[in-house]
This record gives C-alpha cells, structure tokens and sequence, in this order.
C-alpha cells in the first residue's frame, strides 16, 4: 500500500482552483500569490514521483485502481511510466512558472484567469495518468474548456473566433476517439469481459480492417491535437489570440497530449494498422516540418512564426514515433519535453517584450542588444536550443529522431533534416531583424530590461535547456525502457485469424 500520490498530483490543482475562488479578488496581488504557492504543491509532489521512479521498469508504476462503473467495467485507474514521466514533471514545472509570468500580463478578472490556469493543469495531468480509456476520455475533454476560456476572455481581438475554432476542432475529433473506444471496449468484451482498463485493451484481438478503421478514429483525433498537416489551422489562430500564458501551456504541453496519444494508444493498441499507415503518417509529418518552417519565415508576427514553428517540431517527433525503433521513439518522446521547454520560453519571452511595447511586429524592434542586454542574451539562447544548437536541449532530441528516421527510411530522414536548416533560417532571421540592427522605432530605447521576476521565471527553463543538452542521461534512461516495451507490441502485433494479416514495414 502507498500514498495515492498520483491521485493528489490530478487534483491539487483542482482543489486549489475551488481554495481560489474562495479569496478576495483585489487587489490582484491576493490571488496571484495564492495561486503561484498553490500550484507549487502538485510539483513538489511530482518531485517525490520522480524520486521514487524505478528506471528500470517499463510496467505502470504507482497505479491506482477504484471501481468507479463496475457494471460497465469503468475504474478510476491511475498509472505512470517513463511515457508520461516527464510529460508530468513539464506540466507541474511549467504552470507555476506561467502563472508568475502572468503577474505582469493579467491585469483584469486576475482571480479568474489563476482558476483557468489551475484546472488547465489539473486535466492535463488526468489525462496523462490515466490508464482507464473512459477516464482518459473524460479528462481529454475536461482540459478543453478551461484553455477555451483563456483565450475568448483574456485574448486578442479575434480570441472568440480562435476559442470556437479551436473547441470545434479538438471536440470533433474527441468524438471520433470515443466511438473507436466504445467498440474496442466492445470487441474486447466478445472474449475477455466488458472493461475499458487500458493494460486489459492492449491484448484485444483484432483483425486487420478493423484494427485500420479504429485507427483512424483514434489518430484524427490526436493528429488534430498534435496538430499534423494539414489538421493544423486551429493553431496558429489560437497561438496568436491566446494571453502569454495560455500559448506557453498550448504549446508546452497541450499539443503533447496529442503524440503521447499516438504512443500510448495507437501504436500498442493497433499495430498492424500503425505499420500500415506508413506511408500515410510520415509523409504528412515531413511536409509538416518543411510546410510549418517555410510559412514561418514571412510572417511579421513573432508569435505567429513561433506558433508555424510548432507545426514543424512536431512534425519531427511523428517521424521518430512512426521510425519503429529505439532511437526514434525515445527520441520524439524526448522532444516532447524538449519542445515544451523551448517554444514555452520563446512564448515567454514574445510575451515579455509585448508587455513593453504592445505590439509583435518584428518591423517595430531592432537594435534591442544595447538597450535590453539580459532580454536579448535569454532571447538567444532560446532560440539557439530551439533551432537545435549541439550543447543544447534541441540537438539531443533531433539527433536522436533523424538517427531512427535514417535508419528506418533514408528519404524520410533527408527530408526532416531539411528542416533543421529552414528552421534555423527563419529563427535566426527573426533574431537578428528583432535584436540587432538600427533601432528604427524611438520608442524602443525607453524599453527597460527584465525585472527580476522575469528573470527568476526563465532561468529554472534555461538550466533544463542546458542540462538537456550536455547531460540527456537520467532522463532517457527512464523513457528507454517504456520505448522498449512499445516497440515489442508493435513488433507482434496481435490479430485473430478472421483475416489473413502480414505484418507491414517500411
């Protein structure tokens, strides 16, 4: 018997978010200290999660089990492993650091903003412990409306539009997600008994089409979360219009949800219809990379390049899940976090100049290194790891996913290296018009560098970008053997007999 830890990491957010609405709203500093020190709680305890993480073990550990719909087989069923580990450790480290940032952006409904924010984090953890498919479902759900909100209330002029755009889309394909878990539930019930425990729902038999049917509900759904190409519109829209903070944990850790889904369900779940879908997945992920890096390049809007440059990072972990080897899997599980960090700093750090100057257009900066020396030497930096400089969190990841992507496809592999190099031409472009150059824009030299907040919100994010890249040891030796273990089921796959099946490979 152990503490349930897992259960008290989902739901300190929550319960803090209901503390919350119990303290006055002004003046705003009552609610953004209560909320900061309340969201340190579920980080602390993930801190002693880690701790007490045994690498070695591939299997679910620290698993919760409570019958919650025992007719219909649905248990309030809690789980971690190195899949979800560090996704995790990146929410709880990211939402306290989000919600200091946001001291200086929040001026208005402050209370309610550190409500959203609370919840927010409460559902991504759910859905990333829980290992009950009707319990991942209700989770998956309940994380949509608290970012719903921060963007049509505390977003840009067309924050409406983006909230019902981005609802809309993830909802759509939510719904084709359970009605692929209903009939695997079903189909599993035809042999084992009625149950939607996910450990149970790997050793479904299934043939080959229906395998390739249930697939395709579930990937719709997690390839509009990721987003793939050409499910990505929502995005930028949504990056653009969201507050500071909602960007951070869109792309930090929200988009995750929806790879993580990839390797939590789809792969181990359906495996002949994964390998057969090769040649649908990564050409539409390196397309992604070298799309999201050539659209990124013109737009005058840093947030709107950044949120292009989402859809070509991540473009890159699909092409190192769908390599089918270590190298690859371990490597896109890496760069989820690896992604989290560095477009969550770049968001940050957009964020912190806008609040100076109220505008994003790279043709208003220029010349920013004399004035704004800290800003500008973090600001570089960052990019520098999201670009994947050797010695930084970036390189590690993509090293890692082009060495499977190589290995598994050589076409493939040329292609997304391609994008490295896009990638590092429109963030240094970007770089260099924002940061040196003549200051074109008077306005600009009263700009006053970044306070000590600021600053103490950025560093924790620049010590993991730096421990990433010189010393990736501790954490890929927790997400090895979990990759080891998805790859065993995706290479046996299970199918009954009803219909000849064969193995496909790239």
């Amino acid at each position: 018997m152990h503490a349930p830890l897992l259960t008290l990491i989902v739901f300190s957010p929550f319960f803090s978010a209901l503390l919350l609405l119990l303290l006055p709203g002004e003046p705003a500093g009552v609610p953004r200290r209560a909320a900061f020190a309340l969201a340190l709680i579920p980080f602390a305890l993930s801190l002693g999660l880690l701790a007490g993480f045994d690498p070695t073990l591939a299997t679910m550990q620290f698993t919760e089990k409570v019958p919650w719909i025992p007719s219909l087989g649905v248990s309030y069923s809690l789980g971690v492993d190195g899949i979800s580990l560090w996704l995790v450790l990146l929410t709880t480290f990211l939402t306290p650091l989000v919600i200091l940032a946001a001291w200086g952006d929040i001026e208005k409904r402050v209370k309610e903003f550190m409500f959203f924010m609370l919840l927010l984090e409460s559902g991504m953890l759910g859905a990333l412990l829980s290992i009950d498919l009707l319990l991942f479902y209700v989770f998956w759900e309940l994380m949509l409306f608290p970012m719903a909100f921060l963007i049509g209330i505390w977003g840009g002029p067309r924050r409406i539009y983006s909230a019902v755009k981005f609802v809309l889309y993830t909802m759509g394909g939510g719904l084709l997600m359970l009605i692929g878990i209903l009939y695997l539930v079903l189909a599993h019930a035809k042999t084992s008994g009625l149950t939607f425990d996910l450990l149970a729902i790997y050793d479904t038999h299934l043939s080959f089409n229906e395998q390739a049917w249930l697939f395709a509900a579930f990937a719709l759904a997690f390839a509009i979360k990721v987003p793939m190409f050409p499910l990505h519109t929502w995005l930028p829209d949504a990056h653009t219009e969201a507050p500071t903070g909602g960007s951070v944990i869109l792309a930090g850790i929200l988009l995750k949800l929806g790879t993580y889904g990839f390797v939590r369900f789809a792969l181990p779940i359906f495996p002949l219809a994964a390998r057969a879908a090769f040649p649908i997945i990564v050409p539409l992920a390196v397309i992604g990379i070298l799309y999201g890096a050539i659209v990124a390049m013109p737009q005058p809007d840093m947030k709107r390049l950044v949120a292009y440059s989402s859809v070509s990072h991540l473009g890159f972990v699909m092409v190192g899940l769908w390599a089918f080897n270590l190298p690859g899997i371990s490597g896109g599980l890496l760069q989820m976090i690896n992604h989290g960090l560095s477009t969550g700093a770049l968001f940050l750090m957009v964020g912190f100049i806008y609040e100076r100057r109220h505008t994003r257009m790279i043709t208003e900066f220029g010349g920013l290194w004399s004035i704004v020396p800290i800003y500008s030497a973090i600001f570089m930096l960052v990019m520098l790891s999201s670009i994947g400089l050797p010695g930084l969190n970036g390189f590690v990841g993509e090293f890692l996913i082009l060495l499977g992507a190589f290995h598994a496809n050589p076409w493939a592999g040329g292609l997304a290296t391609l994008g490295v190099v896009l990638g590092a031409v429109y963030m240094l472009t970007m770089y260099k018009r924002v940061i040196f150059g003549p200051v074109t824009v008077e306005a600009n030299r009263a700009l006053h560098d970044l306070s000590g907040r600021e600053v103490a919100v950025m560093v924790p994010i620049l010590v993991l970008i730096i421990w990433l890249g010189v010393y990736p040891k501790p954490f890929l030796d927790r997400i090895e053997p979990s990759a080891r273990a998805v790859l065993a089921r995706v290479d046996r796959p299970v199918a009954t007999p009803r219909v000849a099946t064969a193995e496909v490979r790239p």
